[in-house]
């Protein structure tokens, strides 16, 4: 299972999928460089991901600000805090209930990084608030997974139907079958696209 660490594997992975369709190629060209985009693992990535579920990135950064502040990023300090706090600090009661759940879950964030991709994404969508989204975007930027996708993305969709233009945005079935033409580097085929994307709708000056 590769592991992307650092800048060269970004780099390697995209020569990769160059050399098997141009289009990557062309697209890294006008996209890089790109981001690495690796983040601390554990539970308040997973705990941050579900404060950011249907908000605003800013309402998103203020709750999670809030959170800090008051020492509720730990699954301890969640499992202890009343309903009433969480609410305060601007959680829905449904997302109170979303990260009361992780961290009640005992998950041993440590022994995901040794597990395959699948059996990291089975384990993280058994947890109430945790989608198959959410679960590949841990494996991808917080593990560093390399074989990683997420065709439910709306980006994602949109770039592949700019980069190769389709006539429309592909499913999310058809999405991630198309991908896996792009294994064992489907995590830097999302970053490329992921580029293109932002890149292409810069310049039509939208956002």
């Amino acid at each position: 299972m590769r592991i992307i660490q650092s800048n060269d594997c970004i780099e390697e992975g995209a020569a990769w999928l160059g050399a098997r369709e141009p289009r990557f190629a062309t697209a890294y060209a006008m996209a890089a460089p790109l981001p690495l985009r690796r983040y601390p693992d554990g539970f308040d990535r997973l705990l941050s991901a579900i404060v950011s579920q249907q908000v605003s990135t800013a309402a998103a950064t203020s709750i999670w600000n809030r959170m800090v502040e008051q020492g509720l990023t730990s699954p301890e300090a969640v499992l202890a805090a009343p309903e009433e706090q969480l609410r305060a600090v601007g959680l829905s009661r449904q997302k109170v209930r979303y990260a009361k759940a992780l961290a009640a879950e005992g998950i041993d964030y440590d022994s995901l990084r040794g597990l395959p991709t699948e059996e990291v994404i089975a384990r993280l969508i058994h947890v109430p608030g945790i989608g198959r989204w959410t679960a590949e975007m841990y494996a991808m930027f917080a593990l560093g997974h390399a074989d990683v996708f997420a065709p439910a993305d709306l980006a994602l969709q949109e770039g592949v139907r700019l980069l190769f233009d389709l006539p429309d945005r592909p499913r999310e079935a058809a999405l991630r079958q198309m991908a896996e033409a792009w294994s064992p580097w489907r995590a830097v085929a999302a970053r490329i696209l992921w580029g293109y994307y932002h890149l292409v709708k810069s310049r039509e000056g939208v956002r």
